[in-house]
């Protein structure tokens, strides 16, 4: 017997079936990149995370799935990860000074609290994914 039809046969016998979601239903969100959403999202004073990556980098695959599983932490819920293009991305490069692929670039109140660049030790982007909390 298959979950949905266990779930069908104890509603039917008038059973009340909780169903727990995940903690990743609330975890932070990842938005595309677009110029306007990132300046609004720092303006605002919300906590964003900006990732500058490229897909040929071998130290941002790298970064991905930790990038990935660290957003999903319930504590980083109200974060907003960005991420942009370092190869079409060149006025928002040079705006913020990033000159490498596979950086991290954190905001917090509106103002930069921490940066990182070729970093793939987990710990380490996690301590500078928190200056955003």
């Amino acid at each position: 017997m298959n979950r949905r039809s266990i779930f069908r046969s104890l509603g039917a016998a008038g059973v009340t079936v909780l169903v727990l979601t995940s903690p990743f239903a609330a975890a932070a969100s990842e938005v595309p990149f677009s110029r306007a959403a990132f300046d609004q999202a720092v303006a605002s004073g919300r906590p964003v995370i900006l990732a500058v990556h490229a897909s040929w980098c071998p130290t941002c695959k790298a970064q991905k799935p930790i990038m990935d599983a660290l957003m999903h932490e319930p504590r980083r819920k109200d974060v907003t990860l960005f991420v942009a293009d370092f190869d079409t991305e060149a006025a928002l490069k040079k705006q913020l000074h990033v000159a490498q692929q596979s950086t991290f670039v954190v905001f917090k109140g509106g103002k930069e609290v921490g940066r990182s660049t070729g970093v793939t030790d987990r710990a380490e982007i996690a301590a500078l994914f928190d200056k955003a909390l």
